[in-house]
């Protein structure tokens, strides 16, 4: 035990406790932005140090010595003008240093702005069971300064005020979220409140109903299969959101397709209420990826649209390879495709004269046999004219 006595007694009495060496004031201030601040470092008697010959750091850098000022042998200051916003969240290292080098006291120096208004707050239900908000910085954004938003929420007319705890983090750190206890048919007044040290904020009143804000999870069983031997055509099938079988409703439904080696995305926007839609005018012989996505609209009655789901995961198919590679647009608002529709169909009609009887047998599935024989005679009238040139 006594060797251990031996090395403590040893150590420089600085380094037991920089709280007993020296005190830096103001400690851990909150500045404005471009404001200036004079710190001093009050040296303890017993320390037997001059306070010439101390220095002093901001954030690792030395302060240059014509910022000082010795104000008595156990006091120097330092004056820092116009200073910038703090470069990190925990605030600025300004620290008195020894001769040596050895820290004698630190100080956190937090310089920012007070926040300003929140703003674009925008919430929304998923399948009416929930509530999540997010919401934009106002003004310049940073205060360089902790910040502390909090969304609170209460209904309108009677109900008392509640506070969001549910609070993302990272890049979504500005939304929250409600997971229990929705009111239907009551509205809500919903705002985010901001403070720090340097003052507060608050953003405007939204006001909501839960019915209006209503989104839905992506489609269900999603698939995508081909058309007997059409070669253009594929037939996408799903099936309405299951969260959504119980509540009164209209969906709306968007599909979107890809070629599998590109990016671009190419949208089908008039589906309507349908559990299905057969896209056409596609390449042969080519994977495509396809994906749906559904609008509740009318959720009990509701006036307003609802919001878009997240697309459902990608589906994956491909058309039926042919030597004769056709491309088209599967747009019905194409002036090319209509052109295109009304040559086809009046082909169609005369086909429909030389192999089917009466009206009752024109369908859907005749049409497909009529395409599968178009395909065959183009295939047959080119291996002709191959045989012709040979």
């Amino acid at each position: 035990m006594i060797p251990i006595v031996l090395v403590l007694l040893l150590v420089p009495r600085v380094l037991f406790s920089s709280t007993h060496v020296a005190v830096i004031s103001p400690q851990d201030p909150f500045l404005l932005i471009g404001s200036s601040l004079t710190a001093t470092c009050t040296l303890s008697p017993e320390l037997g140090v001059h306070a010439s010959t101390l220095y002093w750091t901001l954030n690792g850098a030395r302060v240059s010595s014509s910022a000082y000022s010795v104000v008595s042998p156990s006091v120097l200051s330092v004056t820092l003008h116009g200073l910038s916003g703090s470069q990190q969240r925990s605030g600025d290292n300004l620290v008195c240093h020894g001769a040596d080098g050895h820290v004698l006291a630190g100080s956190c120096l937090y310089v920012g702005m007070p926040p300003e208004k929140p703003v674009n707050l925008t919430c929304w239900s998923r399948n009416t069971k929930d509530l999540s908000c997010r919401w934009s910085l106002g003004g310049q954004g940073e205060t360089h300064v902790p910040t502390k938003y909090t969304l609170k929420y209460k209904l309108r007319w009677h109900g008392k005020e509640k506070e969001c705890e549910n609070y993302s983090t990272g890049n979504e750190r500005y939304s929250c979220y409600i997971p229990r206890n929705i009111a239907l048919f009551t509205p809500y007044e919903i705002w985010v409140e901001a403070t720090n040290q340097l003052g507060s904020a608050t953003s405007d009143i939204t006001t909501l109903d839960i019915l209006d804000v209503v989104t839905t999870d992506p489609p269900a069983n999603v698939q995508v299969n081909r058309v007997g031997d059409l070669e253009d055509q594929l037939t996408v099938r799903w099936a309405s959101p299951p969260e959504l079988k119980d509540i009164l409703f209209q969906a709306k439904y968007q599909i979107r397709y890809r070629l599998e080696d590109s990016a671009d995305w190419k949208l089908v926007d008039d589906v309507g209420n349908l559990t299905s839609c057969r896209l056409a005018g596609l390449l042969p012989g080519t994977v495509y990826f396809v994906q749906v996505r559904c609008n509740p609209v009318g959720i009990f009655g509701s006036r307003k649209a609802g919001i878009w789901s997240d697309w459902s995961h990608p589906t994956a198919a491909s058309t039926p390879s042919s030597e004769q590679l056709q491309s088209g647009s599967c747009d019905p608002k194409s002036g090319e495709q209509n052109s295109t529709l009304r040559r086809e169909l009046k082909q169609f009609f005369g086909w429909v004269r030389k192999h089917a009887y009466g009206c009752g047998g024109m369908s859907m599935k005749l049409y497909d046999q009529w395409r599968v024989w178009l395909q065959k005679s183009q295939k047959t009238r080119k291996q002709i004219l191959q045989e012709d040139n040979s």
